[in-house]
């Protein structure tokens, strides 16, 4: 046992070193994808604490999903924020599984280029519709006579700039229109379904998505609108991006091919280097080197050709 257990421990040490080898290469490729990803989440934090300058509470919207869901109550705002932190972790270890499992079909820094793509198209458009329309927010610290409604004019740049992480976040105001934490789980739930090798947890992860929007709504963090936005838009998002983006290289070949499409330099580059080859014969069919000879404008295979030829005249 102790042997069987030994073995298995080095196969996966090797597994996880060859993984991690893989992964450094990738990551030193697309450092630079990974890293603007990365920046534009703190710029939307941002954008969403100084949305929150510009709010002002007032009475609650009509909202059809508040008239049918029943509401959660303050006391319970913490399970849709659990449910979120399941799937966000869930998705989170499952980008890192090549790391230990033998079969595997992503890489781990190509897949959180692509998810970081849609999270910042999807992000982008949320902040134009926040600063386009400011409603009243629904939320129990948004509303009339809340102390975190409103916040006073800041004192210096630096107070907007720290945005005041993670309670300016978890108790913002304004942000509405569109729910981030949908994006969320919207490109993770369509990451995995593209990517995913099992057809249970593909089901089961869209059930989680219909229980997060219900739950949004249930404990009055967003309009039903929000959620509703959310679901169309992502999915359009990601569906074009996706286009735009190459195809995974399937780790069955061991390619690894570019993130991003070819430029047209590159591309013509390419195209030079194969003509070139093609010129010095490397990669021009051995069958087509056979002796050529012309006779009376006709170019003929080998010499049987030539006597086939004259014999023809005579």
């Amino acid at each position: 046992m102790t042997l069987y257990i030994g073995r298995e421990a080095s196969k996966l040490w090797k597994r996880i070193c060859s993984e991690t080898t893989t992964e450094i290469n990738l990551l030193l490729d697309n450092w630079k994808y990974l890293l603007a990803g990365l920046i534009f989440q703190y710029i939307h934090g941002l954008a969403a604490r100084g949305v929150h300058y510009l709010h002002r509470p007032g009475p609650t919207l009509q909202d059809l999903g508040f008239y049918i869901l029943p509401e959660l109550g303050q006391d319970k705002a913490y399970i849709s924020e659990t449910v979120f932190t399941f799937v966000f972790l869930s998705f989170l270890l499952w980008t890192f599984h090549p790391f230990i499992f033998k079969s595997k079909k992503i890489y781990t820094v190509l897949v959180w280029c692509r998810v970081l793509a849609f999270l910042v198209a999807s992000q982008i458009l949320r902040i134009i519709t926040f600063y386009s329309t400011q409603l009243p927010g629904p939320n129990y610290h948004c509303r009339e006579g809340s102390k975190l409604a409103r916040l006073p004019k800041p004192e210096s740049v630096l107070e907007v700039l720290l945005i005041n992480f993670p309670r300016g976040v978890i108790y913002g105001c304004g942000d509405l229109i569109f729910s981030s934490h949908m994006i969320f789980t919207l490109v993770f739930v369509l990451t995995y379904q593209k990517y995913g090798t099992r057809s249970f947890i593909k089901h089961f992860a869209w059930l989680v998505a219909i229980v997060q929007s219900l739950l949004i709504v249930a404990s009055r963090k967003h309009y039903t609108v929000d959620v509703v936005v959310a679901w169309y838009t992502v999915n359009l998002v990601v569906f074009f991006i996706d286009k735009k983006l190459p195809e995974l290289p399937d780790r069955s070949s061991g390619s690894l091919p570019m993130l991003l499409p070819l430029s047209t330099k590159d591309k013509d580059s390419k195209t030079k280097e194969e003509n070139h080859k093609l010129l010095n014969g490397n990669s021009v069919d051995p069958a087509d080197w056979r002796p050529r000879t012309q006779v009376n404008g006709k170019i003929q295979e080998d010499g049987n050709g030539i006597h086939d030829t004259a014999m023809n005249g005579a």
